[in-house]
């Protein structure tokens, strides 16, 4: 259904929560292969299989790398507050036009179900997009346009995977976004965490605060593309000695963190899940172990 209706050139979205999504991965792969922009939520769940209902950040993989098959990526968004979660709603739509590519945002079920007050722009100005002069509108004085993803000649598939790898170049060029919290020269250690996961390592990083323990916060927004060079510009400061990367999953987002800094400064993790949130509390405790070790070390050496 949505590929039919992007077709037209109209906009388009669907939501799931993780088995769903996992369900839609070839029409996934189809809309990417066929330029078609598109709009998807998932609210992750536990897993893998039916796993459970509870939060959970277990569906990294299946965002950033691609579930479904062939050389294809979504472009994805991680919004932490239901505030962000609009605004990047309206970002996504823009941004599925500008590049005619499936833009994937996604979020816990934290993130499902809270509540939280919103403002609304009360006049939204979208950047200027180009006309759908691709788009299946009823061949009137023109040649007739066929939106496909399926080549059969070698030569004309690998023309179009190439195009598609240009486009997602240009995304990392030019789509990159994050957030940087209590950004101090005093921080020994950075957390990096995303979506629900980054808000509660932020209560930990203020409850610190008041032990006069500093620590900062990097926040990737854009999943896909993924913040290396910026990662590697903060991990590799001078006062950062070590990283403690969060997640509701099993180490999923640890293996980019720990490719994006080239083995420069040692990347640590700490991660629950099955649907268990970690408190603040477990996050601080994780920072002090931290800490305490490297006063230890210090006094060795």
């Amino acid at each position: 259904m949505l590929f039919g209706a992007a077709s037209t050139g109209k906009r388009v979205f669907t939501t799931s929560s993780s088995p769903g999504i996992s369900l839609m991965q070839e029409a996934i792969s189809y809309m990417a292969g066929a330029q078609l922009p598109v709009v998807i939520v998932n609210i992750m769940r536990g897993g893998p299989g039916l796993g459970g209902i509870l939060p959970a950040q277990s569906d990294y993989f299946q965002s950033t790398k691609g579930g479904g098959h062939g050389d294809y990526r979504l472009l994805v968004l991680a919004p932490s507050s239901i505030q962000e979660a609009v605004d990047l709603m309206m970002l996504s739509f823009h941004l599925a036009d500008k590049y005619r590519n499936p833009v994937m945002m996604i979020g816990d079920g934290m993130i499902g179900q809270m509540m939280e007050p919103v403002e609304f722009p009360d006049k939204y100005e979208e950047p200027e997009l180009p006309p759908k002069t691709w788009a299946a509108t009823g061949a009137k004085g023109r040649p007739a346009h066929i939106i496909k993803s399926l080549f059969l000649d070698p030569i004309a598939l690998d023309k179009n995977s190439w195009i598609l790898h240009e486009k997602y170049e240009r995304m990392k060029k030019e789509e990159i976004r994050f957030e940087l919290y209590n950004h101090s020269p005093k921080n020994e250690i950075m957390l990096i965490a995303y979506g629900t996961m980054a808000r509660i390592c932020q209560t930990a990083i203020d409850a610190l605060k008041q032990e006069g323990i500093s620590i900062g916060l990097f926040r990737p927004i854009t999943l896909f593309p993924f913040p290396e060079k910026q990662i590697y510009k903060e991990a590799t400061k001078e006062n950062i000695r070590e990283l403690l990367v969060v997640e509701m999953s099993t180490a999923q987002m640890f293996e980019d963190v720990e490719r994006a800094v080239y083995g420069k400064k040692k990347v640590n993790f700490f991660g629950r899940t099955g649907g268990i949130v970690p408190p603040p509390e477990e996050v601080m405790e994780h920072v002090k172990m931290l800490l305490n070790k490297k006063s230890k070390d210090k006094k060795k050496a």
